[in-house]
Parts: C-alpha cells; structure tokens; sequence
C-alpha cells in the first residue's frame, strides 16, 4: 500500500506578518531609529544641546580629523580598540579552544565546568572592572600581597596606576570575563563532529595532533570565524570595563581610553557648543567601520570555508 504524504501548507501572509511585525518594530525602535538619528545629529550644527542651527553637511567629521582634542585622542583611542581586539583574539580562540578541548574528553562532568567558566559572562563588566580594581589595588590588594609572600616584591607593581601595564590588565580581565562564550562555541561544535572522522585518521595512522590539525581544526573553522567577528564587535565596543578601570579619561594618562570613552566624554562632559553633532559624528564612524570589519570578516571566513570544502 502506497504512502500518502501530507503536503505542508504555507500560513497565509498576514499571519506571517503578525508574527514578524513584533520584532521588526523592536529592532527598528531599539536599533534603526537610534543610528539614523545620529547620521542625522552628524551632519548639523548645534548650539546648546538640542538647539539647531543649521545644515553643514560633513564639518563635524573634519572637526574629528583636524581639531584638537580629537586629533590626539582618536588615534590613540583607536589604536586601544585594536588592541584589546587583538589581545582577545588570540586568547580567546586559544584558551577558549584549548578549554574545549579538554572539557570534551572529561564526559558528564564538563557541564560542571562550563558552568565554572561562564558564571563571570553572566556578571556586569561594570562590576567585574570595581572587582578587579579591589583585587588589584597596590596598597591591600591580594595579587600583590600573595606576590610579596612569595618574595616577588618587584613584581608587586600598581597593576592599573602604571601606563605599561594597565591596558594589558583590561585585556587579561576582558578574557577572563568572557572565555566561557567560546567555550561554549567551541564545546557545541566539537560534539557536533561526527567521531567516525577521527576514528577513520586514527586508521591511517594519523595521531592525535595531526587528527586535531587535518580532521577537527577545519570543521571549526566556521565557530572559529563566528568569535572572531564577535570579538571585533565586542572590542571596537569596549566600555564599561575600560571606564571601571581608568573613569571617563582612561586613566592612568589616557592608557586605557578607547573610541567609546573619547565618545562619552564629548557628549557630556566637554561642553562644547556643538557636542551633539561631533559626538554623533563619532558615533557614526565607529558604527560604519564596526559594520565594514564585521562584513570583510565574514568575507573571508567563507572564502575559506570554501576552500576547505
């Protein structure tokens, strides 16, 4: 006897509508109306907050470029922002990967230590940056009085007073605060790779390294792009934590100053006549190059995926 197959009807549009039209309107109220009302902030003139002026088309962008404080403090804090990027990056996809890893080998108790590794994600970086201040404080911090004990006194430095130092404490402080999303990444796409690859390399004689390097390496390639675009996004955003550490100037000497602090501080601490339209431009540059790296990211993430298929 033949089987009948039931054919799926498609749900009239207007259901389709209504059940889209909820989301659509949240993104366009949250995000969409947020961003085209700073392109349009950026290109007038203003005068006491909100008073209006009139039209100057891209002055307020010169004004980034050719006038002080920006041209001084933008490449610097920019140069910050690539460098937590960088930082995180190679962390977060080498620890984050290693941790994987071996969590993936341990059975039933890896779900104990996901959880161990992802409980500071669930934590305010506002809070996470006071925490790390109080554990790092020159005067009755315990890092520097457990490296006293330990007779390092020269190591027992001001970890966040020192301009050498204080950067490299935000990027260590950003992967410790956020390991446990690749971890979950990289642990879900290690599951998802069927064991009959390694199983079929172990046959030809390949060990475990080379296993991991031909047969496993390459099918995270794609989880591997997704953290990378997300780190860049989460970089190129990097606040709360920088203004834990360093207040609005990212202090120590403006150390720790990034593209969002440097935006914070010319909307409302400057005073200056046309804050809001030389703040907005600053906020549409650094929307247009977050959108523009994320996109050439995943440009070459698929030419390789497809290389490698």
């Amino acid at each position: 006897m033949a089987k009948t197959s039931r054919s799926v009807r498609r749900p009239p549009t207007i259901v389709v509508v209504l059940f889209v039209l909820p989301a659509l309107a949240l993104f366009g109220v949250v995000l969409l109306y947020p961003m085209a009302s700073a392109l349009g902030y950026s290109l007038f003139e203003w005068r006491g907050g909100t008073n209006l002026v009139r039209f100057n088309w891209f002055h307020n962008f010169v004004v980034l470029f050719t006038e002080q404080p920006f041209v001084e403090q933008m490449p610097r804090a920019f140069l910050h922002n690539l460098a937590i990027f960088a930082g995180t990056l190679v962390l977060q996809n080498s620890i984050g990967l290693f941790l994987a890893v071996q969590l993936h080998k341990l059975g039933p108790f890896r779900r104990v230590f996901q959880v161990l590794y992802t409980t500071p994600y669930l934590v305010s970086p506002l809070v996470v940056g006071y925490l790390w201040t109080l554990l790092l404080s020159p005067n009755f911090g315990p890092v520097n009085a457990t490296l006293k004990s330990a007779g390092l006194d020269s190591l027992a430095v001001s970890w966040l007073g020192e301009p050498s130092t204080a950067l490299p404490v935000l990027i260590l402080v950003s992967v410790w605060q956020w390991i446990g999303f690749p971890v979950l990444l990289y642990g879900a796409a290690l599951g998802a790779i069927p064991p009959e690859l390694g199983d079929a390399a172990s046959v030809d004689g390949a060990g475990g390294w080379r296993r991991f390097r031909h047969v496993t390496l390459p099918l995270l390639t794609p989880v591997i792009g997704t953290v990378s675009i997300l780190t860049f996004i989460g970089a190129m955003e990097t606040f709360t934590l920088a203004y834990a550490f360093g207040g609005a100037t990212g202090s120590p000497a403006g150390a720790t100053d990034v593209l969002s602090l440097l935006f914070f501080r010319v909307s409302f601490e400057s005073g200056a006549s046309n804050a809001l339209g030389v703040s907005s431009a600053l906020a549409t540059l650094l929307f247009l190059f977050i959108l523009g790296g994320a996109v050439l990211g995943r440009r070459l993430i698929r030419a390789q995926e497809e290389r490698l298929s």
